[in-house]
């Protein structure tokens, strides 16, 4: 989970934790008010298409400033929490894209996940066409890094501390969406280890925002799990991965203080919790099947939805695909692609 050697015990702690809102103006009588300046005429041609619209982008223009540039990173704040948002270059606002939240790895911090070189998210929005968010996890450290997430028996100061991050998530969908054009059927959330283990409680927790979610190694951690209604999930995992194991618990590169992770769920359990708890019918079938990779999917599950199983061979706690890894760390698998794959489940899941 890209904990060893990113945490220290001695790091100066701050009792009190500084917090920065963001304030959330109401302005549809003032966009109205500019509505009924326009001639006459003007107003008899309106649809009401284009009058929501209007109102759309001044909303839009006044809680955001300009209209942001495509491409690049834009930092917001949520929750006194930074948030990284890459609009893909096709982005139009007129049109309502879709959203994935991409959490980082547990020590790690919005910045790592956004960097396309080891996980490669924002290149891959810009060839689906979609808005992809960077946010930052619970840190004591005032530039937020060694981050973790709250998913239930893992992670760190996140879990220790009680970091309501489910509701941190609600809030940084909720906080994009007023600020850009997101189509609210099409939001997805997507991690890597611990922040994959946070999706896994986004899955259980916040079914009624997301539509799907991929976990990247990253187990299921969560005691008990109340859906609002089924959600697909996608779950990757390598065999020879030495932070959270393939068949459970924590290998000894997980984390110099046990006490600051669990005893992993194998993926063989979580794959099994989320096809009880959607009520898939069918058995798994062979969906990929290639030297150094192979999937599985689960359908006939309740509302649509699947469940699917991807597991590569080789690349340790990595993000399959990517160009490069952590110092001293065995290379991604190429035999799958994680970002085309977790997009290809997206899109089905939109169906």
């Amino acid at each position: 989970m890209k904990f060893k050697g990113n945490h220290r015990d001695t790091e100066p702690q701050r009792k009190h934790e500084r917090r920065f809102s963001v304030p959330v103006w109401l302005c549809g009588c003032i966009s109205a008010a500019m509505l009924t300046l326009l001639p006459p005429a003007a107003q008899a041609q309106e649809t009401l298409r284009e009058r929501l619209k209007a109102r759309a982008e001044q909303r839009r223009a006044e809680k955001g400033g300009e209209a942001p540039a495509k491409g690049g990173l834009h930092e917001m704040q949520v929750s006194g929490r930074k948030v990284l948002v890459h609009l893909p270059t096709g982005y139009d606002a007129s049109k309502p894209a879709p959203l994935v939240l991409a959490f980082h790895g547990g020590g790690g911090h919005a910045e790592y996940m956004a960097d396309d070189a080891k996980y490669g998210l924002q290149k891959k929005a810009d060839e689906a066409g979609f808005v992809v968010a960077f946010p930052n996890g619970y840190s004591k450290l005032p530039g937020g890094k060694f981050a973790t997430w709250n998913a239930g028996g893992c992670c760190g100061d996140a879990r220790d501390k009680g970091s309501d991050d489910v509701g941190f998530a609600r809030a940084t969908v909720k906080a994009i969406q007023a600020r850009y054009s997101i189509d609210a059927g099409r939001v997805f959330a997507t991690g890597m280890s611990n922040g994959g283990m946070l999706s896994h409680r986004l899955a259980c927790e916040a079914a009624d925002v997301f539509r799907a979610v991929a976990a990247v190694a990253g187990t299921d951690a969560t005691a008990s799990c109340t859906r609002s209604k089924p959600i697909s999930v996608l779950h990757i995992h390598a065999r020879d991965d030495t932070h959270v194991l393939f068949n459970g618990g924590a290998g000894a590169d997980a984390f110099r203080d046990e006490s600051k992770v669990m005893a992993f769920t194998s993926v063989a359990d979580t794959i099994s919790r989320w096809v009880q708890r959607n009520r898939c019918t069918a058995p798994p079938q062979r969906t990929l099947d290639q030297p150094g990779a192979y999937c599985e999917t689960h359908s006939g599950c309740a509302g649509g939805t699947a469940v699917q199983l991807c597991v590569t061979e080789t690349g340790g706690h990595s993000w399959p695909g990517a160009d490069s890894v952590r110092r001293g760390k065995p290379a991604a698998s190429q035999a799958l692609d994680a970002n085309d794959t977790l997009w290809h489940f997206f899109e089905q899941a939109s169906r």
